[in-house]
């Protein structure tokens, strides 16, 4: 379980109203908290799940007249957690991960920035 004190060691990388990415530096990885859980991920996991959600077809399951369910599973290999989202769930998780990413590449953009300004 999560504590209170533990979130607070992390840092705010990224959130919208239905979740938030935090990065750990001392433990080297990101939380996720999204869909009533706190999962953690390394870097190279946290790229699986982008990469998962990135490829579903959302404009072909919301066109999709048959009676599938309008549900998807998302298990990640070397990972431990698995999501099962709705199709709302989907689009919001993947906005939460588009935002974090290109603020850890503005972040990386910046450190370069400023580390070659000449002392």
């Amino acid at each position: 379980m999560i504590t209170t004190t533990e979130i607070n060691q992390w840092t705010d990388v990224f959130s919208t109203s239905t979740g938030t990415i935090y990065q750990s530096d001392a433990e080297r990885c990101w939380y996720v908290d999204f869909a009533g859980k706190v999962a953690k991920f390394d870097y190279r996991c946290l790229l699986k799940l982008r990469k998962s959600v990135y490829h579903i077809d959302i404009e072909h399951a919301l066109l999709n007249t048959t009676k599938d369910p309008d549900v998807e599973i998302i298990f990640i290999c070397a990972c431990d957690h698995c999501y099962v989202l709705s199709l709302l769930q989907i689009i919001a998780l993947k906005e939460l991960l588009e935002g974090t990413f290109v603020m850890l590449e503005l972040n990386h953009i910046l450190h370069d920035r400023l580390c070659s300004i000449p002392v």
